[in-house]
């Protein structure tokens, strides 16, 4: 469904899904790295576990949320991809910690 427009190439950056390998180019978000490397599903909804995705690409829809580094709730279309992130999918609702 989504490929690369051709362009010049770009720096590669490798991180992790749900512990396996992946890479990307140096500018893409994370929900578009992932799209690239064609995974359409990064999270189950809370109520009924429906699997969800990139959908607006644009921080409006919330269905992109991911757990990066340790870190739920995550919109993976607003957070550029780094070196060595691990990006995990997100199973429900994040659990809240007290401070």
């Amino acid at each position: 469904m989504f490929r690369r427009l051709p362009d010049s190439p770009a720096e590669t950056l490798r991180f992790t899904f749900d512990g396996a390998p992946l890479t990307a180019r140096r500018g893409d978000t994370v929900a578009a790295a992932l799209l690239a490397n064609g995974i359409a599903t990064c999270r189950a909804t809370p109520a009924k576990g429906t699997p969800r995705g990139p959908y607006c690409l644009m921080g409006v829809c919330f269905e992109c949320l991911v757990t990066i580094d340790g870190t739920g709730n995550r919109q993976g279309c607003l957070v550029a991809l780094e070196e060595g992130m691990r990006v995990e999918t997100q199973a429900g609702a994040r659990k809240a910690v007290a401070p």
